[in-house]
């Protein structure tokens, strides 16, 4: 898994789930900037603001005391424990073995981001919104090129040192030099960060920068440079890192736990972005060979919280004696954000995928419909888009507004792109339907495969193979029938499991046929559009566009929608990059759920209102006072 850029600016906050930085590549015309920004350039002076936005007004005005998701009375105490939801940069779900997420080395702790302040944090009930922490304020100028942070005096580090501007800069010197490709992509924008005094911090920014690469700048980590200084920043190390956020590493045993502690003076409890919030004494992730073992391990009071994303497991696994006596609570909450893209994406690199037809022919071969009835009790609805349930999917015929978009590349797209958008096919629900194997083998057929002795071969005769990548088990099930359907039109294909470490290295280097991601966006999708989808990505080492597509035409709507000028132009942009995207064939759908299915032993309270695009269990919940998890 991996994180929206939504997510990361959550993430320094919060364990969310998947995040991800992402790449400004090829230049569009200059975008009007976040509202802030927006404001400061039409005016003839600067002004200092206490939040960033992408358009519009912020929800939450100068002054405000806490945001309104978060109960600002919540008791202090308590464990919790998980087993981690989603991962971010380097990190697995099963192992680690480095503190430093942020590089390309090893993989990385999970929580470790509870331990790092940011310039600015996330409101969990906002669209695009981002409101003062270690900066207190900001100034825009220069038609949103130039950003001044007002660093806030009493922010403090774990060791007493003051936070102060130069750390800034040595922070993203680190990133800009060794973080993970993704990262530096991002700040590709950001052409120098400055120190003005040890309480003032200046980012400049190219002109025709992404709107949201500031905010996405502005919800990165910062690093003490005394201790960057002697712990180089692209190493793997198991050495704790020095923070100055709401936790600091406790204790930990490396692949099996890490645990943290709530710092009792952390010097930003009372701000507004964190009032409320962060309220347990110790944090603790719990790490299992697989979610199966995690689930046996929860049963076992191992760890108090646990989401479930398996529907079987949902169905069958949770009548056990704890939830039958009310010890531990069962329940479903909304989730509000992106149904997020997820499914087998093939890598287009490999000559045996270039063939948009033959893609097409083995997506049609995954019978979603026999899977949901009999792998997943109906629990599932088919996603089709790339930013399915909501506004930015495509339906129905392009909009003038649309087409404007699409016609300037007509002559290299397919016709379908111009009609209805591209839906998979439903079959039968029988699992052995004939007509969609026809098609597919006459698509085959088409781009210049056959049939001999039972084996799909080329004009040479050499066979078509498929490797299915995986670092966990949860996903063969699915996997296994898929392949059952592939075997019968002569597709040699296999399901192999690597460890962690091999599974990262090979997801880097793009090493792989096809491979299981889940990805999801921001409501307003920013820079993270070249992340997954751009030419340059597609060309990045560890980049995040799995599927390497690399197409002229996804690059220009990708500019459109970073140049668009108000929220309406956006979803315009983004509604005619979903019908390319959909015709290009490149990931075989699978399913989404729109639902936090979660599990807690008895002894977490919580606000009576939900972060509206976050979980907020570990963010917003607090301890009732009873017996810790085993582990804790």
């Amino acid at each position: 898994m991996s994180l929206s850029r939504r997510t990361l600016l959550l993430s320094a906050a919060s364990a969310a789930s998947a995040v991800s930085l992402l790449p400004a590549v090829a230049r569009g015309q200059t975008a009007p900037q976040d509202a802030a920004a927006s404001e400061g350039a039409a005016s003839a002076a600067a002004v200092e603001r206490h939040g960033l936005s992408f358009f519009g007004d912020l929800r939450y005005p100068p002054g405000f005391t806490h945001f309104d998701y978060v109960d600002p009375e919540a008791p202090k105490g308590g464990p919790f424990s998980q087993m981690g939801r989603a991962t971010f940069y380097n990190q697995s779900l099963n192992t680690f073995d480095t503190l430093n997420p942020y590089n390309q080395r090893g993989n990385g702790a999970q929580g470790i981001e509870l331990i790092y302040d940011t310039l600015m944090t996330a409101a969990g009930d906002e669209k695009s919104a981002m409101y003062g922490r270690l900066a207190g304020s900001v100034v825009i100028a220069d038609e949103g090129l130039t950003y001044r942070f007002k660093l806030r005096p009493q922010a403090r580090f774990h060791d007493g040192t003051p936070v102060t501007a130069a750390d800034v800069v040595a922070t993203f010197e680190a990133f800009k030099a060794d973080a993970y490709e993704t990262i530096r992509m991002a700040l590709r924008d950001l052409v120098a960060v400055e120190a003005d005094g040890p309480g003032e911090v200046v980012m400049r920014f190219r002109p025709g920068r992404a709107r949201d690469v500031p905010l996405t700048a502005a919800g990165l980590p910062i690093f003490s440079k005394a201790f960057l200084a002697r712990h180089p920043f692209n190493q793997s190390s198991l050495e704790v890192p020095l923070g100055s956020g709401p936790y600091r590493v406790k204790t930990f045993e490396q692949g099996r736990f890490i645990a943290y502690e709530r710092v009792p003076d952390y010097w930003g409890r009372d701000l507004p972005v964190m009032k409320g919030r962060f309220n347990f004494d110790t944090v603790r992730y719990e790490y299992f060979r697989d979610r199966v073992a995690g689930l046996e391990g929860f049963k076992a009071k191992a760890y108090l919280f646990r989401e479930e994303f398996t529907a079987r497991e949902w169905a069958t696994a949770y009548d056990f004696p704890a939830v039958r006596e009310g010890r531990v609570k069962v329940e479903t909450l909304p989730d509000n954000s992106f149904s997020g893209v997820q499914g087998w994406f093939f890598n287009t690199r490999r000559p045996k995928f270039f063939d948009r037809r033959v893609r097409e022919a083995i997506g049609i071969l995954f019978d979603f419909d026999w899977t949901r009835k009999n792998l997943m009790y109906d629990s599932y609805t088919r996603t089709v888009s790339f930013f399915q349930n909501s506004e930015m999917m495509a339906q129905g015929l392009p909009s003038p507004a649309e087409l404007k978009l699409l016609e300037p590349f007509r002559d290299r797209l397919p016709e379908e792109v111009f009609g209805e958008p591209f839906v998979p096919p439903v079959s039968d629900g029988t699992g052995e339907d004939r007509n969609l194997r026809r098609q597919a083998l006459n698509l085959l057929k088409d781009a210049g495969w056959s049939v001999q002795q039972g084996k799909l071969v080329d004009a040479k005769g050499e066979a078509f193979t498929i490797e299915f990548l995986d670092d966990d088990g949860g996903m063969e099930r699915h996997t296994a029938r898929f392949i059952g359907h592939l075997k019968k039109v002569g597709i040699d294909a296999t399901f192999r499991i690597v460890d962690p470490a091999q599974f990262q290295l090979r997801l880097q280097g793009f090493d792989f046929d096809m491979v299981v991601r889940r990805y999801s966006f921001a409501p307003y999708p920013g820079d993270e559009l070249r992340a997954y989808f751009s030419t340059e990505a597609a060309r990045t080492r560890g980049s995040y566009n799995v599927a390497g597509i690399a197409d002229p035409a996804v690059d220009g709507l990708i500019n459109a929608a970073l140049a668009a000028p108000d929220a309406a132009a956006l979803v315009t942009a983004c509604q005619a990059l979903d019908r390319v995207l959909r015709a290009g064939r490149y990931w075989i759908p699978q399913w989404y759920s729109g639902q936090h299915r979660i599990a807690y032993w008895n002894q977490f309270a919580r606000p009576a209102t939900k972060p509206r695009y976050d979980l907020g269990a570990l963010d917003t919940w607090w301890s009732t006072g009873t017996e810790p998890a085993r582990g804790g």
